[in-house]
């Protein structure tokens, strides 16, 4: 067995066991909640931490990486949006959820352990430059289109769209642990050995524990209606968008390993936080929750395929 083949099998089969735990009933009624709070809320943030805080940015061309990834996101969530509100006739709103589960990767709950098992370390680093940007962007431009869209009378209100991001940003442990890497790593200094310990303790059970709590969350999401919409918007994001991406990669030059991290990035199913902004704005949560769990299950497939895509493509 190649350790492609290994490392996807590993991966989402920690999600199908998550899954599994959770719909058999073997998991208590909202174990895999409380197993999320803590994959979300501690391990995951202490894993970006120590990621960001050792990271090495020299080389990584993060102009050229931004600009091709993103120029994939802005498209794909175009397409999305105008699927939702020219082909199922849904308001602006609900226009924007489309574009966010269209184009808003897993970059972290998923991405990180499966770039880790096929592209090391290396690949992580690489991942770690969209990451620490790309929960901010993606807020800020839904937060953007909802107070634009849902606004009375036409105008657009800055400062409550800067009160309300930086609301949702302060708030988010994910960004509190990218910023603290930052912020560590720009010191120069070194972890005391205790402390040091409990970092990698932490950060070494993040992946799994976030895997097998991501499959446990996708049973409690389910499948109930938006069925078509959500795999037409499944389509948008495991097959458009990481062709996009892939297009924009060679176009730009961009080198080989980080090449193929951005394709397989754009390739990953959506996260949860499309499902979150669809909620806290109050539209399109049944389309989101559907277009997850079915882009989690089809990104098996995808999302192997892509692997292979560009490694022939990249090398």
């Amino acid at each position: 067995m190649s350790s492609l083949i290994e490392t996807i099998l590993f991966v989402f089969g920690l999600v199908a066991l998550g899954y599994i735990a959770a719909v058999s009933g073997y998991l208590k009624a909202g174990a895999g909640e409380v197993l999320g709070q803590f994959a979300v809320g501690v391990a995951m943030p202490v894993l970006l931490f120590r990621t960001l805080s050792k990271v090495d940015f020299h080389g990584a061309a993060p102009w050229s990486l931004w600009a091709a990834y993103f120029s994939a996101i802005a498209l794909s969530w175009v397409a999305g949006h105008l699927l939702v509100t020219r082909w199922l006739g849904r308001d602006a709103r609900a226009g924007v959820v489309g574009g966010v589960s269209s184009s808003f990767s897993n970059l972290v709950l998923l991405g990180i352990p499966l770039l880790l098992g096929v592209f090391g370390q290396p690949g992580v680093d690489v991942l770690s430059l969209l990451i620490s940007v790309h929960l901010p962007i993606m807020m800020m431009a839904s937060i953007i289109l909802f107070e634009s869209f849902a606004s009375t009378d036409g105008e657009v209100h800055p400062a409550r769209i800067l009160v309300n991001f930086l609301g949702k940003v302060f708030a988010n442990p994910l960004i509190v642990g990218i910023l603290a890497g930052l912020v560590w790593r720009a010191t120069g200094l070194q972890l005391p050995s205790v402390a040091a310990r409990l970092v990698d303790v932490l950060a070494d059970v993040a992946g799994p524990v976030a895997l097998f709590s991501m499959g446990a969350g996708l049973a409690a999401f389910g499948i109930s209606g938006n069925v078509r919409p959500a795999m037409v918007l499944s389509a948008v994001k495991l097959v458009l968008m990481p062709a996009f991406a892939l297009l924009f990669a060679w176009g730009l030059g961009l080198p080989p390993l980080t090449a193929k991290v951005v394709v397989v990035a754009a390739s990953l199913p959506a996260g949860v936080n499309s499902y979150l902004i669809a909620t806290q704005f109050g539209n399109g949560q049944g389309l989101a929750s559907n277009q997850m769990t079915l882009s989690t299950l089809a990104a098996v497939v995808t999302t192997s395929l892509w692997l292979i895509v560009a490694g022939e493509i990249f090398g």
